[in-house]
């Protein structure tokens, strides 16, 4: 349609929001998703929101919650002031604003594979070309053509759930200072620590190139909430409020006074140990189940953090093929091609998420599954 934007040629649904519909039928076990566990906000108790909350309020967001996580963030190594932090209406916001400060059409970014598919999605819809970012070696290939951005989630990776050494971190800071390279490190998973593990933002690590660092209150308050927050260089924040001035002016107010209590509760630290412990026994049960019935079909890491086992099928077995056959069945997870940065060829992988099933769930959810892999490999 010649009256519509080019852009939308490269614009594709979500697989995993398509999913969630799927997720609402009657007994079906949903592996699909990053969704928290239910239970995990039985525990939540907000005070009445005062009447300021329904003005209109700052595109920065509230101050005492800007200064708030201020302190956080300099509790974990990264010193930025109250006035270079914004809170968003979700951190999926973080990526739209980071994608339209920096990516034109063919603009060269860098990120890993795989990455969180949301993140491909939007640096596609934008006309990224998008290069592969190793770990083992972040600058392979920049001292010929180096990326605008380099996008990353260190600390208990989407998919993979994998953490960077420090030694990696520091290399990739080094190496953005070096290229002039912007660093985008997307951060929703930190708090979900269940082993000892290297969690320094590199953002930290980052003394002369732009930065823009990102968390989300999604996975340890709420997700309903739609509350998130990016931290930045000067160099490039003021351009990232212009643009959610010109998105949606500014953040719920009623959430940001939700997420201010949560933060201020005295008995905030003794809640997140009680969610770290549900999710560290959801993780371990999960793995005993994973064990049982895939064991010898497909091969794992125990993610040290985060939401998410990422399994890759043994026997050439395409994943994305075998998605019909499991919802058939009653089960859903995500394909693993979708997180990849070349997504055209098949991809035996397949993320796993354990924190919103109980155990009984995804035992019988585990079961089909590898009743259907067991099939399909005849």
């Amino acid at each position: 349609m010649a009256r519509l934007s080019e852009r939308l040629d490269n614009l594709h649904g979500s697989p995993v929001r398509a999913m969630l519909t799927a997720a609402q039928q009657p007994d079906m076990v949903s592996f699909a998703g990053g969704l928290p566990a239910p239970d995990s906000f039985a525990d939540l108790s907000f005070p009445p929101a005062p009447l300021s909350a329904m003005q209109y309020g700052p595109t920065e967001g509230e101050p005492d919650l800007r200064a708030r996580i201020s302190v956080e963030l300099a509790c974990i190594g990264l010193d930025c002031p109250a006035h270079r932090i914004m809170v968003l209406s979700g951190s999926q916001q973080g990526i739209d604003l980071a994608a339209k400060l920096v990516i034109d059409a063919g603009a060269p970014i860098a990120v890993e594979s795989p990455a969180y598919l949301a993140a491909l999605q939007v640096f596609q819809f934008f006309g990224a070309q998008m290069s592969c970012l190793s770990p083992a070696d972040p600058s392979a290939g920049w001292a010929e053509a180096p990326p605008r951005l380099a996008y990353v989630t260190p600390t208990f990776q989407n998919p993979t759930g994998r953490c960077w050494s420090g030694a990696e971190r520091r290399a990739l800071a080094q190496a953005c200072d070096a290229h002039d390279v912007v660093l985008f490190e997307d951060d929703p998973y930190r708090d979900l620590a269940y082993d000892d593990c290297e969690r320094t933002p590199v953002a930290a690590m980052v003394e002369q190139a732009d930065w823009i660092y990102q968390g989300s209150f999604s996975k340890t308050v709420a997700p309903g909430l739609r509350l998130g927050f990016l931290a930045a260089s000067e160099g490039v924040f003021e351009q990232l409020v212009h643009l959610k001035q010109a998105a949606d002016l500014h953040t719920n107010r009623l959430s940001q006074f939700y997420v201010l209590h949560y933060l201020n509760d005295p008995g905030r630290a003794q809640r997140m140990g009680r969610l770290v412990n549900l999710y560290r026994e959801r993780r371990d049960m999960f793995e005993a189940a994973m064990q049982h019935h895939l064991g010898g079909l497909a091969d794992w890491s125990s993610p040290a953090g985060g939401l998410f086992f990422w399994a890759v099928l043994r026997g050439g077995l395409d994943a994305q093929a075998l998605l019909p056959r499991a919802v058939a069945r009653g089960v859903l997870f995500t394909p693993g091609v979708h997180f990849l940065v070349d997504s055209g060829a098949p991809s035996g992988a397949m993320r796993l998420n354990f924190s919103h099933a109980d155990a009984s769930a995804a035992d019988r959810g585990l079961k089909v599954l590898g009743a259907v892999i067991r099939e399909a490999l005849g």
